[in-house]
């Protein structure tokens, strides 16, 4: 089971590309949320963040152990803050619409995971993987907020 836990701690070693491990996972992750959002409930995004966030956390030691402090190929934790990003956005299955959401959600979290403002940064000094994971968390959280508010604008336009 150890040896599992880095194979998707780096999300089947994406977080071995090169220059932006984190971008990559980030970019890899609106595969299964775009297909979750279209084709599940509303709560389908909620339970992909859930299962992500439990995975980071799960895997974070081991991946600590071998690869040193928070490490860059451990890219669960991106998986989880872009499930947060697109917790409450709806996707219609018009390709267009959908690609520009998932465009915007993407560059909106990788703004806040890499600048790490507002309180960001002070997460990941938490114990263990919980800061690992907290700190992509309320980035995803900020980049709703910033999706959301996109949303609601091309709505009254």
């Amino acid at each position: 089971m150890q040896k599992l836990k880095p194979i998707l701690g780096s999300f089947f070693y994406a977080g071995f590309l090169p220059n932006a491990p984190g971008t990559w996972g980030s970019l890899f992750a609106l595969v299964p949320i775009y297909f979750i959002g279209v084709y599940t409930p509303w709560y389908g995004i909620v339970l992909f963040t859930i299962f992500t966030s439990y995975l980071t956390v799960w895997v974070s030691e081991e991946c600590e152990r071998v690869w040193g402090g928070d490490p860059s190929p451990l890219v669960m934790d991106e998986l989880a803050g872009q499930g947060m990003g697109f917790i409450a956005i709806s996707f219609t299955g018009v390709i267009n619409y959908d690609l520009l959401l998932l465009f915007l959600g993407f560059i909106f979290f990788r703004f806040f995971d890499i600048q790490k403002p507002l309180g960001v940064d002070k997460l990941q000094k938490l114990p263990g993987g919980w800061g690992i994971l907290v700190d992509d968390l309320l980035a995803g959280f900020y980049a709703f907020l910033c999706l959301k508010g996109v949303v609601w604008a091309l709505q009254i336009i």
